[in-house]
């Protein structure tokens, strides 16, 4: 892998090991994992998470509401949670997918591609991602999947920006999802892609 394109290689070492990885579980208990899932994606789907309480998706699962407590936490755990699969998705194919999002596209292209397939992921899930990104102060930074969307910018950026980790936290601010959600109304999402992809192409130059 050339190190004009990806940034160094221990750049990249670095984004396979704070890629979202699957729970290592018994067969049994990623039956229950599955089964409090499903329940609370179809609950979230059809009230909004904001309006599902730990109670209704223990219910609905058919599990104790202790249960539910010491597997996710809060409604925010359930939200990571949901969110895994897809943050793994979108992963595997910066790190191995076809160009340009994937690691043969040349930096700027990529920059573009990743800010195209980020919105993808957030916009379809924005209730979620919101969820999980405001579940105490600075929580989105502390989730490990941010650590890998701003590793991977930031390497994308190191030829062209002064800082390139300031610059990926910069470029990342506009995709919060608290700060989408506000402005969404306001713009509409054809406004807020081309200014999201504008920002991009304008920061890998």
């Amino acid at each position: 892998m050339a190190s004009d394109v990806n940034g160094p290689q221990s750049g990249y070492q670095e984004l396979l090991q704070l890629r979202t990885s699957p729970p290592t579980e018994r067969a049994d208990a990623a039956r229950n994992r599955a089964t409090v899932l499903d329940a609370a994606a179809r609950l979230f789907a059809e009230h909004g998470a904001e309006n599902v309480s730990m109670d209704a998706v223990a219910a609905a699962a058919g599990v104790g509401k202790g249960t539910l407590f010491r597997r996710f936490g809060d409604r925010a755990g359930l939200a990571a949670a949901l969110l895994d699969a897809r943050e793994r998705e979108l992963q595997e194919r910066i790190l191995s997918g076809p160009a340009p999002l994937g690691p043969d596209g040349a930096p700027g292209e990529r920059l573009v591609a990743f800010v195209a397939a980020y919105l993808d992921y957030l916009l379809g899930h924005l209730d979620l991602v919101r969820m999980s990104e405001t579940a105490a102060p600075g929580a989105r930074y502390r989730i490990g999947a941010y650590r890998f969307w701003h590793r991977h910018v930031a390497l994308l950026l190191t030829g062209s920006a002064a800082d390139p980790e300031y610059a990926a936290h910069a470029l990342l601010a506009g995709l919060g999802a608290e700060h989408v959600t506000a402005v969404l109304p306001l713009l509409g999402e054809a406004r807020l892609r081309a200014g999201a992809l504008a920002d991009a192409a304008r920061a890998g130059r």
